[in-house]
């Protein structure tokens, strides 16, 4: 692999290589219905995993990602890979227990580059306490991983999109810009130690939030993970299930150091254009706002931080019980009863 970097082997990278969300919205919509009763948690309300009801007051939570590389060490990315995967099961409330590595590998790469790439997903899935139990692998022109995760929660703590109530206040987990920080890094304009604020923040579980709100007794009503649809396509999808609008405040969103000066400079992955442009007409911009903040709040996110919708003082004591922990976590708005829009930002 000698001179080879990752990132100059893909045309989009981490999240952002997602089909575009209305692209998606229109296969899902004509795909037959096979329903049965212990699917307690499908895919009609965009949730991040779906839930098999066990029998016994356990749900059975399935989910699986992958995506391209959005940063060349190969450990790194296996890492970063292997947290984006495991985190939609933190977001249904429930452990990951069980994992299945899913390898897309080029021929021009050296197989012991993947072996680092499955060694940075096995580290973290150790982290996690959830077991790598085999996987799949098969020759492309491109470099993919991701996981195929299970995991389980009790049923009467799972966590849907589809909880929030009017009067909850919002609480973000992790800051915003992986997309915008790793495309600059991609291009030459971000050095290695302007990338590390995204790249840490993509190996960190959202493992903490689930437990600190359970140890608090501050369970959320609602949850979702931010990731290639961005805050604002997220948020949609969660006031939408819920029948609310969620009104964010834009200065008390978290923001990656750097973040908003590459945005300033049109350091904008594409997925960010195809977020605004299916999200956007549900959105309610204030005018006031800059297009460098803007175009932050539709970039997608790779294993991005969780979306919560709890009471106003159990919002509070999260936060608080989140920053000792050293994550940037923060209210950043309140969910109101419907209105015209799915998000209002100020």
């Amino acid at each position: 692999m000698t001179g080879v970097r990752l990132t100059e082997l893909v045309e989009a990278a981490g999240c952002a290589a997602k089909i575009a969300p209305g692209e998606l919205a229109g296969v899902l919509s004509g795909l037959p219905r096979l329903d049965a009763p212990e699917l307690v948690v499908g895919f009609d309300a965009s949730d991040d995993a779906c839930v098999w009801d066990l029998g016994d007051g356990r749900g059975l939570i399935a989910t699986t990602d992958f995506f391209p590389p959005m940063v060349d060490d190969p450990f790194l990315f296996g890492q970063v890979a292997a947290t984006n995967a495991l985190s939609d099961v933190y977001a249904m409330g429930g452990r990951p227990a069980l994992a299945l590595n899913l390898l897309c590998f080029p021929n021009c790469l050296g197989i012991e580059v993947a072996g680092q790439i499955l060694a940075g997903g096995a580290e973290t899935c150790r982290r996690a306490g959830c077991v790598v139990a085999g996987g799949h692998s098969i020759n492309d022109h491109e470099p993919k991983y991701g996981l195929a995760v299970t995991g389980f929660v009790a049923l009467d703590e799972r966590l849907e999109n589809g909880g929030a109530r009017a009067g909850d206040a919002l609480v973000l987990t992790k800051a915003l810009g992986t997309g915008i920080l790793t495309t600059a890094h991609k291009g030459g304009l971000l050095d290695d130690a302007g990338v590390r604020v995204a790249t840490d923040s993509m190996t960190t579980l959202n493992e903490a939030p689930i437990r600190l709100a359970r140890e608090l007794g501050c369970w959320p009503h609602a949850a979702t993970d931010v990731t290639g649809f961005s805050l604002m396509g997220h948020s949609c999808e969660m006031a939408e299930a819920s029948g609310v609008t969620l009104e964010i405040d834009a200065a008390a969103v978290p923001v990656m150091a750097r973040a908003r000066e590459m945005a300033a400079l049109g350091l904008i992955p594409a997925g960010a254009y195809r977020n605004r442009d299916f999200f956007g007409p549900r959105v309610g911009l204030d005018e006031a706002l800059p297009l460098d903040l803007t175009d932050v709040l539709f970039d997608p996110q790779t294993s991005g931080g969780l979306l919560l919708a709890l009471g106003e003082k159990d919002a509070e004591r999260l936060v608080d019980a989140l920053r000792a922990e050293g994550l940037p976590a923060a209210v950043i708005g309140r969910a109101r009863c419907r209105a015209e829009k799915s998000v209002l930002v100020r």
